[in-house]
């Protein structure tokens, strides 16, 4: 059966809705916190320097106050995850993250399984550190280690060195975390082969239950940007290092389940597949970005606040913190919903596409069938996945859900 004809088939089966709805689908959190120690070149998050003591306490009162503000959008539903990204959140003591976590439990349904997730910088990791941030709820922890080169770090400006990298780790293995993910950054400045095998071999002596591997990318409004460090390899060098790489996390046990992520099974990051599944979630915080979809108003909403610190603060709790209120309008839906869902390899399903955006899956036919005569696409039983030659070039296959 070729796929135009197993569309139709699906789209005309006795089970499939007659009218598509759009259901909500799970919700997540994410905290944003904005300081870290030093800006780093390649950066383009919405992080700054933190210059003197930072305002620890008026900051997580103005996130129960916008925590409060974006209550309605969400009552009564149950959340899945959380995510405490920055800047640098573990510059956050645990008495600050415990209590915006009892805040926020007081306020929304937590899931008794709940995944809460804190970004570290390893040159900030404390003694004693980890026990109370696991106290506090937090029960994965993400290392922001980049690389185990010394002068690699040096040159992307890191404020740690490896031997810091592995200390870290260390003290959070000591205090009973198991499940902890390490970010790897490849294709560094005048970085070869088998310094980024050596990296990943660095990674695996630590037994992380996810590493996230991804390739230095020059960001417009970044240091590296404005000015290129030498040496960065090119794309061919990129290609066969990513493809190396590939292979041995496959080897050590580290499924891959997304572009850039790679888990050991049943360590995928619950809160990143929930957004790249194209799930809800609320964004607290400055700068932080939300989605949510309304089954009332059949529409999805996407929700930002003011990035600078001080604004958000000033602000938070009241209109003036809101950024902007964006509901994405049915024609782009498709190509939101294939922006995410495309980055996995486990493919998405025509009912999910439909419940999702509450848009029709006829609309998707002209691309799949592109997709699929340029081999991009597979179709098997109710799943669209992408083949590999389609995982190689992931913003063409997107490109063509664009209205």
């Amino acid at each position: 059966m070729n796929a135009h004809s197993h569309l139709h088939d699906d789209a005309c089966g006795c089970d499939a809705p007659t009218d598509v709805q759009l259901v909500p689908p799970p919700l997540a959190l994410y905290v944003h916190l904005p300081w870290c120690v030093r800006k780093c070149p390649y950066c383009d998050f919405n992080s700054h320097a933190a210059k003197g003591e930072l305002p620890l306490d008026a900051y997580i009162d103005a996130l129960i106050r916008d925590l409060d503000q974006d209550l309605p959008l969400v009552w009564g539903r149950v959340v899945s995850s959380v995510f405490f990204g920055g800047g640098t959140p573990s510059l956050f003591p645990p008495e600050a993250i415990d209590r915006f976590l009892q805040a926020a439990s007081a306020r929304l349904r937590f899931a008794p399984n709940l995944e809460v997730t804190l970004e570290t910088n390893p040159g900030t990791a404390e003694h004693g550190r980890f026990e109370h941030y696991r106290k506090a709820g937090v029960n994965r922890i993400s290392f922001g280690i980049q690389t185990f080169n010394d002068e690699a770090l040096k040159r992307l400006g890191r404020i740690h060195d490896s031997s810091e990298a592995e200390r870290a780790v260390k003290l959070a293995q000591d205090a009973g975390y198991n499940n902890f993910n390490i970010d790897l950054m490849y294709a560094l400045p005048q970085q070869t082969l088998a310094q980024a095998e050596h990296d990943l071999e660095r990674a695996f002596a630590l037994n992380p239950t996810h590493i996230s591997h991804y390739q230095l990318t020059l960001e417009p409004n970044t240091v590296f940007f404005a000015r290129p460090p030498q040496g960065i390899p090119d794309e061919d060098s990129a290609w066969d290092i990513q493809e190396h790489c590939q292979a041995l996390l496959a080897q050590a046990g580290y499924g891959h389940y997304e572009v850039s992520a790679y888990a050991r099974d049943g360590y995928q990051c619950a809160h990143n597949l929930n957004y790249w599944r194209f799930g809800d979630y609320l964004g607290i915080g400055a700068g932080a970005h939300g989605k949510i979809s309304s089954g009332a108003e059949q529409h999805v909403l996407r929700r930002w606040k003011h990035k600078h610190p001080q604004t958000f603060m000033d602000s938070a709790g009241t209109a003036a913190s809101i950024g902007g209120d964006d509901v994405i309008s049915a024609d782009r839906l498709p190509f939101e919903y294939m922006l995410n869902l495309l980055r996995l390899h486990e493919g998405f399903s025509l009912r999910d596409f439909e419940s999702r955006t509450g848009v029709s899956r006829s609309v998707l036919q002209p691309a799949l069938d592109t997709a699929i005569a340029r081999g991009w696409l597979a179709n098997s039983k109710e799943l669209w996945v992408p083949t590999d030659l389609g995982r190689r070039f992931t913003n063409d296959v997107v490109e063509l859900f664009l209205a």
